[in-house]
């Protein structure tokens, strides 16, 4: 018990250190990355109103079905294509990219490639 307690302790001093530099703004909001072992999940969202403008993830109905495993880099690009279409949609063309506690390495770096190749700008 102490052993995780500790892990995730490690995980949010991580996750503060990143964000501490990091605030979307309306011109330039955050677009922030969660993983799990079977799933990814990103959202475009709006610190000064604290709204989210734009999400996607490997559990979506409209994306789950041509995933198959959302927990690999082929779902991380198809999650990262479409966060950035919908944010496009949305107005939103600029974002500031927070990878939160984790590194920018295999599906976090997937995703993100996916987002620019779609348009966003980092």
């Amino acid at each position: 018990m102490d052993h995780s307690r500790s892990i995730l302790r490690q995980r949010q001093r991580r996750q503060f250190r990143v964000r501490r530099s990091i605030r979307g703004t309306t011109e330039r909001p955050r677009l922030t990355v969660f993983r799990t072992h079977k799933h990814i999940y990103a959202q475009v969202i709006d610190d000064s109103t604290g709204r989210t403008l734009a999400s996607a993830s490997s559990m979506d109905k409209t994306l789950r079905d041509g995933l198959g495993f959302g927990g690999n880099k082929q779902a991380a690009e198809a999650i990262g294509k479409a966060v950035a279409e919908r944010a496009q949609a949305a107005g939103v063309s600029k974002v500031c990219f927070d990878r939160g506690a984790f590194r920018y390495h295999g599906r976090v770096a997937a995703l993100a490639e996916a987002a620019r190749a779609a348009g966003l700008q980092f």
